[in-house]
């Protein structure tokens, strides 16, 4: 027999040496200002601030001479600005890097197609001061135009629409589904019912989800379509996502990811496409610029089956005036560039333009105005009302676009403000030749 072990005795002592947890793993240094904190990303041993927020360094020292600076310090990638590399190992991630150049293009890949052909190079938006430095009654002149134009173009024209699919009806029977995955399914199935109420899930129908992100909205529609002889749904978007909703679809024929940007996909050169009869491009909140470049892909598409078009709509502080194609109805009114930008900042009021916390709104909202009620809370909900003319104008002026483009198109509201504060949608069909 083997020796039997004696067991150490636990003491008060030896549970609090146990208990007591070890020094945290150092944090990031680097303030967010946007989350009014730190950064929680844990940093290497000997480092300060994570990868991302490493400080970026200057090709040469603080007494000017050219050496080179340190190799372990980060720099923008030269191929996208919006993220960095260390210097070291610059070379290896140029050559994996996803915003590098493509060996092969594609034919359906044509750089800047769809960006406009105005001779701009970008968006004032950027260039454009902070609401807070503009002159109020600059400010206030744009603000009575944005109020001119609502109640004269989009006051009352905007339908309800009250459309569901019976493929989410179990899922949205799903009481173990919190807030924010309803939401989604509700929106999903109000844009699902639209399409089949107006007849389109038919055979020999492309669907085009663009900016299809995870692809939620593309696998309901697969589903939607289930024994539709030759029908098929392309994604198309910019990024590699990871947890991809569309590889759950078994029937690899019926759905295709295209990894293009909007600006430079040509519809006509996907080949996919060819054996179609009918295209329907949809899109579940594409923001900003992206309706813009959506919008002129599709009627610059030589093959015209675009029949339908449904885009719910948001983002709207992300719109850019090159690619932007209400600009022949801002010139018209008045509205140029500059004012352009300065109301894309406002439509962001519509949202979060408060600075309040939703407790506190919630309190403002039910105050009854009064003498004692104060002037910065009036001034809030104002605020509100203007950005939410500012998208409805934005929006108002790629109506008037796409109707001169032979589209009967309008405004509709699909879901509930409950459900979405972005519950707008623009509908467009093409009229059926007599």
């Amino acid at each position: 027999m083997e020796p039997e072990v004696k067991k150490a005795k636990t003491t008060p002592e030896n549970e609090t040496e146990k208990k007591t947890p070890g020094p945290a793993e150092p944090t990031c240094k680097h303030f967010v200002k946007r989350k009014k904190r730190f950064c929680k990303m844990t940093v290497a041993k000997g480092k300060e601030y994570c990868g991302e927020h490493e400080p970026q360094i200057e090709d040469t020292n603080i007494d000017g001479s050219e050496e080179a600076a340190s190799q372990n310090g980060r720099i923008p990638c030269p191929l996208d600005s919006k993220h960095s590399v260390y210097k070291k190992n610059l070379r290896k991630h140029l050559k994996i890097c996803n915003a590098r150049p493509l060996e092969n293009v594609p034919p359906y890949i044509v750089r800047g197609v769809n960006c406009g052909d105005d001779g701009e190079s970008e968006s004032p938006s950027s260039a454009c001061p902070k609401l807070n430095e503009v002159p109020s009654e600059k400010l206030k002149a744009i603000i009575d135009k944005v109020k001119e134009l609502f109640t004269n173009y989009v006051d009352g024209q905007i339908i309800e629409m009250k459309h569901s699919h019976d493929v989410l009806k179990a899922e949205l029977a799903n009481e173990e589904y919190g807030f924010e995955t309803r939401k989604h399914l509700i929106q999903t199935s109000s844009l699902l019912g639209c399409l089949d109420d107006s007849g389109f899930f038919k055979k020999s129908t492309s669907f085009i989800e663009f900016g299809a992100g995870k692809g939620h909205l593309s696998y309901w529609l697969a589903q939607a379509l289930a024994g539709n002889e030759n029908s098929k749904v392309i994604l198309i978007d910019r990024m590699s996502h990871r947890h991809k909703k569309d590889n759950k679809i078994e029937d690899r024929n019926v759905v295709h990811r295209i990894r293009a940007d909007i600006a430079d996909f040509k519809m006509s050169g996907l080949d996919l496409l060819k054996d179609s009869e009918i295209i329907v491009a949809v899109s579940k909140h594409l923001c900003g610029a992206a309706t813009d470049l959506t919008i002129r892909c599709i009627l610059q598409d030589e093959t015209q089956k675009t029949e339908a078009i449904l885009i719910a709509l948001c983002c709207h502080h992300r719109c850019e005036w090159r690619p932007f194609v209400g600009k022949e109805f801002f010139l018209e009114n008045g509205l140029g560039p500059e004012e352009f930008a300065l109301i894309t900042k406002m439509a962001s009021w519509a949202i979060c333009g408060t600075g309040f916390s939703r407790e506190r709104r919630k309190l403002i909202d039910e105050e009854p105005l009064n003498e004692d009620t104060n002037v910065d809370d009036v001034a809030v909900k104002e605020r509100e009302q203007i950005g939410l003319q500012c998208k409805r104008v934005l929006d108002y002026s790629r109506v008037v676009y796409l109707r001169k483009n032979g589209f009967d198109t309008s405004l509709r509201s699909y879901v509930a403000k409950d459900v979405t504060l972005e519950n707008i949608c623009i509908v467009a069909l093409r009229p059926k030749v007599q």
